[in-house]
């Protein structure tokens, strides 16, 4: 797949030099560069980029209250690298889930690293489901750490999982549980069982699916069969690995 970049950048021999770097980066895309924060929020509503490089000191808006306005309310929300020539940011930036943070100058290094962290994020949120083998035992309880307790769970009666700052939120037909397990590791104990990576934040058991609707560019929602009729949302990068579970 092409990952389609953005930068949001005041300063144009720094703009030039973050453009060149990603230009050399053969599945990454160009879009049109942001010199400031409202100019950002006009290009990322036009181009929807898969990822911006997003700098924190900007006039105007700052890139964190840029950030902010971007992944409010929006589960479709470009990654975001947050550059800076400061480090007393670094906190603030992770507390938004940014997929790394730059430091300027930038190093070359250091620049391939969050390249690759990007790529990685793609590749988890497109992994394909694969049917579970029936040689292997699937498990029919889950012990999953909420608080201070241990419960246990049956996991066919998991709805989703969602990734909530610092936690998960397990949502079953009874009750809404928080873990601090990741959402990888959750995955990874799942694996032999019908759930489904809509989104890098969202993990859905596929038998409770009652709908499939088309959102924007490329991206769909997924409409639950609880009585919420919670609203999940599939990433552009998952569609396709989500029709061809229906079409096995």
């Amino acid at each position: 797949m092409k990952i389609k970049a953005m930068i949001a950048e005041d300063e144009r021999l720094v703009r030039e030099e973050l453009a060149y770097l990603i230009q050399h980066e053969e599945d990454f895309i160009l879009c049109p560069s942001a010199e400031n924060g409202q100019q950002l929020l006009e290009l990322n509503d036009k181009y929807q980029p898969d990822v911006i490089f997003l700098d924190i000191h900007m006039p105007g808006l700052s890139g964190i209250k840029v950030a902010e306005k971007i992944k409010a309310d929006n589960p479709n929300a470009p990654l975001i690298v947050f550059t800076t020539a400061y480090d007393e940011y670094a906190l603030q930036a992770f507390d938004l889930e940014a997929v790394d943070y730059l430091l300027k100058p930038y190093d070359t290094g250091r620049f391939k690293e969050a390249i690759n962290r990007i790529r990685k994020k793609f590749a988890l949120e497109a992994k394909p489901f694969s049917v579970p083998d029936a040689k292997r035992s699937q498990p029919s309880k889950l012990l999953i750490e909420d608080g201070e307790k241990v419960v246990v769970v049956n996991p066919h009666s998991i709805y989703y999982v969602v990734r909530a700052e610092r936690y998960l939120e397990i949502h079953t037909d009874q009750e809404i549980m928080q873990t601090k397990m990741t959402l990888q590791e959750l995955e990874e104990k799942l694996r032999d069982l019908p759930f489904f990576r809509s989104h890098r934040s969202y993990l859905v058991n596929i038998e409770y699916i009652q709908e499939i609707v088309p959102w924007f560019n490329g991206a769909y929602n997924l409409i639950l069969k609880n009585k919420e009729k919670t609203k999940i949302p599939v990433s552009r990068s998952s569609a396709k690995h989500l029709f061809e579970i229906f079409q096995r």
